[in-house]
């Protein structure tokens, strides 16, 4: 058994509906998949699974996901392993420590082009700080993401299949896999 993260890209099902945490682990449970845990109830699931490739846990995860609850959502999928790289891979740690809401890093199903950061920043009117890093798109917004247009640009579209996380998730999650 191997240990894996998964994001939900959201856990909205519409107007007024939400997915409840037990129910996402009731889900992942149905896979065969063990152990399953969230961190805050926003679509943050680390479980046990057999090792096998990423796409593969990402597509079984997605058609449970869809037949549970009758919705299809994106959900991006790394090995422990791959997680504490990405941890470890913040170019913004003294900032995401002083701020971790104002540091956030969209993990992408499939690695960024590096040429993305350039179109990127055009978009950073207040001072917000793009890197690309083993693929991934990490952003110190430099306050409250909120405020920034730069949120607004870093959509599928314009991407790819992805989803953010801020510092204190990141660091939340690389404590659940790191034990």
């Amino acid at each position: 058994m191997k240990t894996y993260v998964a994001l939900l890209h959201s856990i909205i099902l519409g107007e007024g509906r939400r997915v409840v945490m037990a129910d996402l682990k009731a889900m992942v449970e149905t896979l065969g998949y063990r152990m399953p845990r969230t961190l805050v109830a926003t679509g943050n699931l680390v479980f046990e699974a057999p090792e096998k490739p990423l796409a593969e846990v990402e597509t079984e995860l997605e058609k449970a996901f869809a037949a549970a609850f009758g919705k299809h959502v994106d959900i991006i999928a790394r090995t422990a392993d791959g997680w504490l790289a990405l941890a470890d891979g913040n170019p913004f740690l003294a900032e995401g420590e002083k701020d971790p809401a104002s540091v956030h890093v969209r993990v992408m199903r499939l690695p960024l082009v590096p040429d993305a950061r350039e179109k990127l920043h055009r978009y950073c009117s207040r001072g917000e700080r793009v890197s690309i890093v083993d693929g991934d798109l990490w952003v110190d917004f430099g306050g409250k993401a909120s405020d920034s247009k730069l949120g607004g640009a870093l959509t599928t579209q314009r991407l790819g299949v992805g989803t953010l996380r801020n510092w204190n998730t990141v660091k939340g999650l690389r404590a659940m896999v790191a034990g």
